[in-house]
């Protein structure tokens, strides 16, 4: 009975660690796509802010520092999607593949003129990196989005730019500042999710970390109906199919064999596509979402 118990809150935990990045960036995500712009470009958003917290701690021995460097790489990297998008009303699931492409480019390039290495950096000790803090924070933002998407008036210009853009544009409220504004939050907390990945539940950025987590957050976000708190239990579910493959490897089901460790890896992959197959006719996106808006 004790060895169950300890064997569930040990899952537990482990569900709560491997969502953390999954959920800044859902959240990210969310905030983007309730004003009215898709955000396919989570994927190296995050990946960029995997790379500067690694590289922000490595030179400041500060996991915090390296957090704030995550977010102003982040941001500055979403600030060229923004333009994209917004002001230039380029198509915005191409704009944001193109922009996984660069990240996906120019983060081991960085890392081999910074660490004569593409393919990782240098290894954080134990002290430089997070043990528990980016759970909270997670949870935290969770609660803060819920208090601010329904609660305040700038929440309410997020959802009536994604919903009724010209009915916040008559009311006189600028819809490409509100847009601006969300888009450059989405890369705040999706560049936290990537700083969770390499600074918490890893302690180095490999190439290509984020493995897809850009995209189970988009589908996380889906299955939550772009709403923070369905969102985010969303995320506990994916974090769960994520932990259960780990511990799944070398186990063995049936037979004297372990199921072979690349069936077992594709899990979260495979629970993410059955998911989306089976709520993504019933999810109903933003009305604006996708489209450009020109402001009177």
């Amino acid at each position: 009975m004790n060895d169950l118990l300890t064997s569930s809150l040990e899952l537990f935990g482990s569900t709560l660690r491997v969502s953390t990045p999954l959920l800044f960036a859902a959240l990210g995500g969310m905030m983007s796509e309730r004003s009215g712009v898709i955000n396919i470009a989570l994927e190296g958003i995050m990946l960029m802010g995997a790379f500067g917290a690694t590289t922000v701690a490595l030179a400041t021995h500060s996991p915090w520092l390296g957090a704030v460097g995550a977010v102003i790489i982040s941001v500055l990297f979403t600030v060229f999607y923004a333009v994209s998008v917004i002001e230039l009303k380029a198509n915005q699931i191409v704009a944001g593949m193109a922009m996984n492409m660069l990240a996906a480019g120019i983060t081991p390039f960085l890392s081999k003129v910074f660490y004569n290495s593409s393919t990782s950096t240098p290894s954080l000790p134990l002290e430089l990196r997070f043990q528990s803090a980016p759970v909270w924070a997670a949870w935290i933002c969770v609660l803060l989005s819920w208090l601010w998407m329904n609660h305040t008036p700038s929440g309410l210009w997020v959802r009536f730019a994604g919903e009724h853009p010209e009915a916040l544009d008559s009311a006189g409220v600028g819809v490409k500042r509100v847009r601006w504004g969300a888009v450059l939050m989405s890369g705040c907390l999706a560049g936290l999710g990537g700083a969770s990945l390499s600074v918490f539940l890893a302690s180095s950025f490999t190439r290509n970390m984020t493995a897809g987590r850009g995209f189970m957050a988009l589908a996380a976000l889906i299955f939550g109906k772009w709403k923070p708190i369905p969102t985010a239990l969303a995320c506990l579910f994916f974090g769960f199919s994520d932990a259960m493959q780990i511990r799944l490897q070398g186990v063995v089901l049936w037979g004297t064999e372990p199921v072979p460790v690349q069936f077992i890896q594709i899990l979260p992959y495979l629970v993410t596509v059955l998911v989306l197959a089976g709520v993504v006719g019933q999810s109903r996106a933003p009305r604006a979402l996708g489209q450009p808006f020109d402001q009177a």
